[in-house]
């Protein structure tokens, strides 16, 4: 079975524990047994949690875990319920057939063995470096994925971007796991109150970008955002990306600089 005797026992001892009738028969051709008569009460469970386990093991084969999905067809004929077929996950962008998944798969090895990655990383600014880092965990974050490491060239802890990282190899040297730190929780504090009017013709974006809660439709069809963002370089180029179509309410500062960027850009770009 690949494990030790102690793991073993101490498994007998948790199905004992909850009540499984488990023997042992001394002598050559003895062993652990179960009580030949025994079958496992499928009303220890209640149907929602029976769906909640299905539910679980579903969206781990949906991740590409290869036992899930036959584990998951055992427990559906112990339950006596089909989990269906209700998601699927494809971590590649649009256009893109193949490459994002096998960059996740390639990750996903690496944490789990606990094995030390060399990729090269584009940072914010646009500029490329080539990092050696120990991969701790996959990180789902504001509908992108992350790489949670520990950077051997800055000697810290690091967040990733998946969709920044190329050049990725995993190399034969192991890791002893470090504790990975958890995220700062500033918070909205740490943002600053912006007030957004966007015409209807961007619906499709406010929507997909912004929760329902930050988002009151006017009368003409118009949506206004409330809600707290960092007020920095990434703000401005992003309401840039909406030309016309958006409307700084608040704060004042912001609505000079995006219209300094965009005033900018005109005589960059005039005749």
């Amino acid at each position: 079975m690949e494990v030790s005797a102690r793991t073993i026992y101490r498994d007998i001892d948790a199905l004992s524990g909850a009540g499984i009738p488990i023997y042992a028969e001394p002598g050559r051709n003895g062993g652990i047994c179960l009580l030949p008569d025994f079958s496992l009460d499928r009303t220890l469970l209640s149907e929602k949690e029976k769906e909640e386990i299905l539910s679980a093991i579903e969206g781990l084969s949906a991740t590409g875990y290869a036992a899930g999905r036959e584990t998951l067809t055992k427990l559906s004929a112990l339950f006596h319920m089909d989990a269906g077929s209700w998601l699927e996950v494809d971590f590649s962008r649009w256009g893109n057939p193949g490459r994002d998944n096998e960059k996740f798969e390639m990750l996903k090895t690496a944490v789990i063995q606990h094995r030390e990655i060399t990729m090269f990383y584009a940072n914010a600014n646009g500029g490329k470096s080539k990092r050696r880092v120990q991969p701790l965990k996959l990180f789902y974050k504001s509908k992108a994925w992350y790489l949670k490491a520990f950077c051997l060239e800055k000697q810290d802890f690091r967040l990733f971007k998946l969709h920044r990282i190329s050049h990725l190899e995993i190399s034969g040297q192991t890791f002893v796991p470090r504790p990975c730190p958890e995220a700062e929780s500033g918070g909205p504090k740490a943002y600053t109150q912006i007030v957004l009017l966007f015409s209807r013709e961007t619906a499709y974006r406010v929507w997909d970008e912004f929760d329902e809660t930050q988002i009151e439709q006017q009368e003409n069809g118009d949506l206004l955002i409330r809600a707290n963002l960092p007020a920095d370089a990434w703000l401005t180029g992003y309401l840039l990306s909406f030309g016309t179509q958006v409307k700084i309410i608040e704060p004042a500062y912001l609505r000079e600089e995006v219209a300094a960027q965009a005033l900018a850009i005109y005589e960059k770009n005039k005749p």
